[in-house]
């Protein structure tokens, strides 16, 4: 699909059931290195159906969700309808229709590989107040660690249709270090973990844009052997997915010139 924002249309519904949330653990890392208050405002930048924003609305913070996706957007809208201290807003990354200096984070949960770095750039720099800060944050998940996650690891790339291109490991620490530069960023590292029976690894692997839908020629074959991985693999039931959960933060000085 050449338009990222929006390939996850057809898949919101297994996105809201069987994506991972965020480690509690963020938000006091946040607190500690960064001074997250409860007064701080966050723009949420991608914000889909709003499992970052929500760990913020938790925090008591003013939260902006920016999303493109009408779908998604829609989801986070109805997910998030109990804060009144979320605002929903039709934009980009890289044009957020926010005012200047209005926000103190600018935040992107598992959505900044999809972005215009040089172009999301200028607009976080505009919209951040003095010393704000902008926070990436993935949920990464491991691919060696056990026999299992190998096993899944190597059924996306028989099956699926773009994996390799778009997946946001292509983001690594070179290309955080050119987009935070000339400041420095921080880094930190938290657990997590899901544990799914069958139909929910069928869930969690069909909400990622990268996999085969219904009518595609390896819809069933990877469905089938995802049912073998699991029965091979499964104790009482169940599979581990585990992650390494990623949290990049740092300030952005505003360039004169593109570097």
């Amino acid at each position: 699909m050449s338009d990222p924002t929006q390939r996850f249309s057809s898949r919101v519904e297994n996105y809201i059931n069987y994506r991972p949330g965020y480690p509690p653990e963020v938000v006091a890392f946040l607190r500690e290195k960064c001074g997250l208050a409860e007064s701080s405002v966050v723009a949420d930048l991608g914000s889909g159906t709003g499992i970052l924003a929500e760990i913020f609305l938790q925090n008591g913070n003013r939260v902006f969700g920016v999303e493109p996706n009408d779908d998604m957007r829609e989801a986070g809208e109805r997910l998030l309808a109990q804060y009144d201290r979320f605002t929903s807003i039709t934009g980009t990354a890289e044009s957020t229709t926010l005012e200047d200096r209005s926000v103190d984070f600018v935040t992107a949960g598992q959505a900044f590989h999809w972005f215009n770095r040089a172009v999301a750039r200028k607009e976080f720099a505009r919209i951040l107040r003095p010393q704000g800060w902008v926070v990436l944050i993935w949920n990464e998940r491991q691919t060696v660690s056990t026999p299992f996650l190998s096993a899944y690891e190597h059924l996306l790339h028989t099956y699926s249709t773009d994996y390799a291109a778009i997946d946001h490991r292509n983001i690594d620490l070179k290309v955080i270090e050119s987009f935070f530069n000339p400041d420095t960023f921080s880094r930190q590292t938290f657990n997590n973990k899901q544990v799914f029976d069958l139909d929910g690894l069928k869930g969690r692997l069909l909400s990622s844009s990268y996999t085969p839908e219904p009518g595609h020629p390896d819809y069933q074959p990877m469905l089938d052997k995802l049912a073998a991985i699991y029965k091979e693999y499964q104790v009482a039931g169940k599979v581990d997915f585990l992650y390494d959960t990623n949290v990049y933060c740092g300030h952005l000085t505003e360039r004169t010139t593109d570097g």
